[in-house]
């Protein structure tokens, strides 16, 4: 069956509103420094209001990820779940107008648009505040069958296992995916969500996944280590393909039990970190679509890391298409 899209993500389908904050800020709420936590609607409302003046733009970590490969020149789809209102028609603009396909229908009826509140120190931390709202309604029957078994890798987010219908519409692309011949990834998306899902994680990673996305925190969190070789070991053996990042030390690749070391693209000053890892697997899914060697993939990643770190906000602002072309990859 002929491709008709390079990658095709699944997600929460989020509106970030990104804004500085300082330390006493992020004290004198009570949050998780640079973590992910969930809020009800009561909550986000109120950090909201709290909040210093920011940038409101269309997020969710897969998606983010969409946006970057779509910078890069790769046809895409996504499917994720957001409510018939104000913030789910902007959410569906911006997904379509960077030419991504979109299929999903707005959930009426039901809880508004997800939004992440996303705090960031003078260090480019950031500490995000989540109200999941629509997107957690993403059930099985989102799932569109024509789109995944035409689609060369189905990627999902971690950050959806929190949710047991979306884990069930996991399972449905999964076995779509595997029967069509498809590559499944999975981005581990946060320490917390592998905390509070461990062990259906590990099984869903060893019965299904072939590309694994996670940061080095998230890897040592899986497998109850704190030592880096127990955690690459343990993801050695149950994936074909991972990758791990670590800030500022870099990457490493792993495959048939190889393990390459990637550095870190410098940038003149970290700004705001969100979007990094997202945009990091964008750069190697780009690269393992167009074939590129895997050191090549991993430099990929790291150039897309560093374009989005170096400005506010979670989707590239430059085109990675020309930086990767500028360097040669």
């Amino acid at each position: 069956m002929n491709e008709l899209f390079d990658v095709a993500a699944i997600g929460n389908a989020i509106v970030d509103v990104i804004a500085p904050a300082d330390e006493a800020f992020i004290v004198s709420e009570g949050l998780t420094r640079g973590a992910m936590t969930l809020v009800d609607e009561a909550r986000g409302r109120q950090l909201y209001d709290r909040m210093a003046p920011g940038v409101e733009t269309s997020g969710g970590s897969a998606a983010n990820t969409v946006a970057g490969l779509a910078s890069l020149g790769v046809r895409t789809a996504f499917l994720g779940k957001v409510a018939n209102d104000q913030l789910g028609e902007v959410f569906a603009h911006d997904l379509r107008a960077m030419g991504t396909h979109f299929p999903s229908q707005a959930l009426v009826g039901g809880p508004a648009t997800a939004r992440c509140l996303v705090n960031v120190t003078p260090d480019g931390q950031r500490t995000m505040c989540t109200f999941l709202g629509a997107s957690v309604e993403f059930r099985d029957e989102d799932i569109d069958p024509a789109v995944i078994e035409r689609s060369g890798i189905v990627y999902l987010e971690g950050y959806l296992f929190d949710a047991e219908p979306a884990r069930r519409a996991f399972a449905k692309a999964a076995g779509l995916a595997r029967a069509a011949g498809r590559m499944i990834a999975l981005t581990l998306s946060d320490g917390f969500v592998v905390e509070r899902h461990r062990a259906a994680l590990l099984g869903f990673i060893t019965s299904q996944v072939d590309l694994l996305f996670a940061n080095e925190a998230e890897a040592l969190a899986l497998f109850e280590t704190e030592d880096l070789a127990v955690a690459l070991d343990g993801l050695r053996q149950r994936t074909r393909l991972a990758a791990v990042t670590r800030s500022e030390k870099g990457s490493l690749l792993l495959s048939d039990g190889d393990v390459l070391s990637i550095p870190a693209v410098p940038v003149e000053k970290v700004v705001d970190t969100t979007g990094a890892g997202d945009q990091y697997a964008a750069g190697v899914m780009y690269g393992l679509v167009r074939g590129r060697p895997l050191e090549v993939c991993g430099r990929l990643g790291a150039l897309a890391a560093a374009e989005v770190i170096s400005h506010y906000g979670p989707r590239p602002q430059a085109s990675l298409r020309d930086l990767a072309a500028r360097e040669g990859l």
